[in-house]
């Protein structure tokens, strides 16, 4: 009986791949009509990630198209085949890229990048293989081979590793790319928000770059041409901060850089951390001697220690520098191939940090000419996290929740409380960062924290501004337009009426006609000569700009050309004040107040000043007039007491002379007398001897 129970109990390890195989649902293959959009994007996102890593303009081409009624209830089989120009795949890297799970080249890199993981495109072969026992058909070729290389890939699922089948060279007419075909089971979705048209659009808004072309079931072929030129910039990649990782990541980080010293390991291993924050740390109690240990000689608690330390120190954030955005000229040159539009506007916010990570928001509204009325159906929204279309679960991204955080009614959309405005417009919001937090494996909806909430937010009033002013500015084009039809209206009537009264000719009934509309010109005289100033801006910035923007110059120059007319007229302040203070919370009204108090009070006080310079203007001149006089004094007094001084030491100079002079006789004569009483001396011994 033991050993049945411990036969019963014994524990296995399962792969990565096994566990993913039996939750497929975490990774985006939860139903039938899911799986068919997860297999496009990941295939899609493979390939625009290889382009763009190479320096190629990506072209793409997807065919999906049904084969048959498919194995599990109610679906078919469906064929999603996508085809791209990019430098092709090594043929010993082909079974890791389809057959294994957690095999990336952009894993840990700390830069922007739609896939990291290594997960999306095996599931997807994972799927195949679960539904039609195929797995991908892979066809590749790099720039230096001859013939591509044609094989099945299928996942080992025990041991996480790529099977590689019938594999054989092939004659391809590209010089390099890749092509993918999947066989799958699924129910293919062709419209709505979580539609693949949906999907295929989002990806030529936020990649201008791109020419994609694809033929989905018996609809026509649709080829969709770049509209730019500039292949996006690949960031840089980012060492990780000290204060966006734990202790256990901490020790792990230690072990992947063998001997070198700590100091050393702070330095070059982390981002933010020079001299000055170890200074700091050495300050906060971090002892010499352990900074100059090498890795492999701390102790657990001297990391422990030493990580304690850094998170209460203060660094700077991380660098921006790895964040990848659009820029507004691409956007605004793309959002025109989402169909007919008659206004945009695009916003690119400048790189910020949101929970101690770095962030970038974009924002494009776009108004659909086909859908003049605002009408019952909410606006479209699109969202991206590192252009990549986020289409499932939108109630609790934190995208959404920045859209129905906005007041959209000053800005000229109906909105309901808390709820997404209505009407025919378009709200793309793109999240770009090397570190987003998604709420599940499957990366279907961006966390909501409070700071990211808020960039976004910001990001869409700004947004907003600019369609308030367009919209006012249409509103005062529909006044005139009015007033202009009721003159063309009743202007005739009038003047026939009032002819039959007075009995007057014909040319007095034209002369009349033209004098009423004369008359009643005046009332939009005012409207008129603001149409005609805005027009002649708007000409101006068009002439400047149509070169590098061409027909998108427009639509920009136009906005731009309201907002410096409305500047001039003070509409643009009053405006855009009215938003801010009814999206503004009280606190934030509160400071306004105090603000304007203070602008108010600074103001009285210049006025009070100017008010009181003409006399401290006088006084300043009579007080440096005096100032005058008394330096001239000072400087005469100065010279009569140098020449004073002068005369004191020549003076000096003589009678030391005649002292020195007198002294040097009286040693003379001194020294005389003593030589000459020497001599007697001399003279009476030499007679004493002699007498002797």
């Amino acid at each position: 009986m033991a050993s049945k129970d411990s036969k019963k109990g014994t524990i296995r390890a399962s792969s990565t791949a096994e566990y993913f195989a039996k939750n497929l649902q975490q990774v985006g293959f939860s139903s039938p009509t899911k799986a068919v959009l997860t297999t496009l994007k990941e295939a899609v996102d493979n390939s625009l990630d290889a382009c763009e890593e190479n320096g190629i303009l990506p072209e793409i081409r997807v065919t999906i198209d049904k084969k048959g009624r498919g194995s599990l209830r109610n679906t078919d089989q469906i064929m999603i085949r996508v085809e791209d120009n990019g430098p092709g795949i090594q043929q010993r890297d082909v079974a890791k890229v389809f057959g294994e799970y957690l095999a990336s080249s952009k894993f840990g890199k700390g830069r922007c990048s739609r896939g990291q993981q290594g997960i999306g495109i095996s599931a997807a072969t994972t799927w195949a293989m679960q539904t039609t026992a195929k797995g991908v058909h892979v066809i590749t070729k790099t720039a230096k081979q001859k013939l591509a290389t044609s094989c099945r890939v299928q996942v080992d699922l025990k041991h996480n590793k790529g099977h590689i089948k019938d594999k054989k060279d092939v004659k391809w007419d590209r010089p390099h790319g890749t092509l993918v075909e999947f066989l799958i089971d699924g129910r293919v979705q062709m419209n709505g928000e979580a539609g693949i048209l949906a999907f295929l659009r989002s990806n030529v808004l936020v990649n201008p770059h791109l020419t994609l072309s694809y033929q989905i079931l018996d609809q026509k072929p649709v080829t969709i041409e770049r509209v730019s030129e500039d292949v996006p910039r690949i960031p840089e990649a980012m060492a990780p901060h000290p204060h966006t990782m734990k202790l256990g990541e901490f020790l792990a980080h230690a072990r992947l850089f063998g001997k070198i010293s700590a100091y050393e390991w702070l330095k070059t291993a982390f981002s933010r951390v020079n001299e000055e924050s170890i200074k700091l740390l050495k300050q906060a109690g971090v002892k010499k001697s352990l900074l100059d240990k090498s890795l492999h000689e701390l102790k657990e608690a001297d990391f422990k220690n030493l990580f304690i330390k850094i998170q209460d120190t203060e660094l700077k954030p991380p660098s921006t520098k790895t964040v990848l955005s659009i820029g507004e000229e691409g956007l605004a040159k793309s959002i025109l191939r989402l169909g007919d539009v008659d206004y945009f506007s695009v916003l690119t916010r400048k790189p910020t940090i949101c929970d101690f990570k770095p962030v970038q928001i974009e924002v494009a509204l776009a108004r659909l000419s086909g859908k003049p009325g605002e009408g019952e159906e909410t606006v479209q929204v699109l969202r991206f996290a590192n252009r990549v279309p986020l289409q499932f679960d939108k109630a609790s991204c934190a995208i959404v929740k920045g859209i129905t955080s906005v007041n959209w009614k000053p800005y000229g959309l109906r909105q309901a409380r808390g709820s997404l405005p209505y009407g025919p417009y378009i709200v793309a919001v793109s999240l770009v960062s090397p570190f987003i937090k998604f709420k599940n494996a499957s990366k279907e909806t961006v966390d909501a924290s409070d700071e990211l909430v808020e960039e976004i937010r910001r990001a869409l009033m700004q947004a907003g501004q600019r369609l308030g002013r367009h919209l006012r500015r249409e509103h005062k084009e529909a006044i005139l337009e009015n007033k202009i039809q009721h003159i063309e209206s009743f202007a005739p009537i009038l003047v026939e009426g009032l002819v039959r009264i007075t009995e007057s000719d014909e040319s007095r009934k034209d002369r009349a006609h033209k004098g009423l509309l004369k008359i009643l010109g005046r009332e939009t005289r005012e409207a008129e000569k603001d149409l005609e100033v805005a027009e002649d801006k708007l000409k101006k910035h068009l002439k400047s700009r149509r070169k590098r923007l061409g027909h998108v110059a427009l639509m920009l120059e136009k906005d731009e050309a309201l907002e410096a007319s409305e500047k001039e007229n003070g509409e643009a302040e009053s405006g855009e004040l009215d938003d801010s203070l009814e999206d503004s919370t009280q606190a934030d009204r509160v400071k306004k107040k105090k603000s304007a108090k203070k602008k108010a009070a600074k103001a009285a006080k210049k006025r009070a000043e100017k008010k009181k310079a003409p006399k401290k203007a006088a006084k300043k001149k009579a007080a440096k007039k005096t100032a005058k006089k008394k330096a001239v004094k000072k400087k005469a007094a100065k010279k009569t007491a140098k020449k004073k001084a002068v005369k004191k030491k020549a003076a000096k100079k003589v009678s030391t002379s005649k002292k020195t002079a007198k002294k040097k006789a009286a040693k003379k004569k001194s020294t005389k007398a003593a030589k000459k009483t020497a001599k007697k001396r001399a003279i009476k011994n030499k007679s004493v001897k002699k007498k002797r």
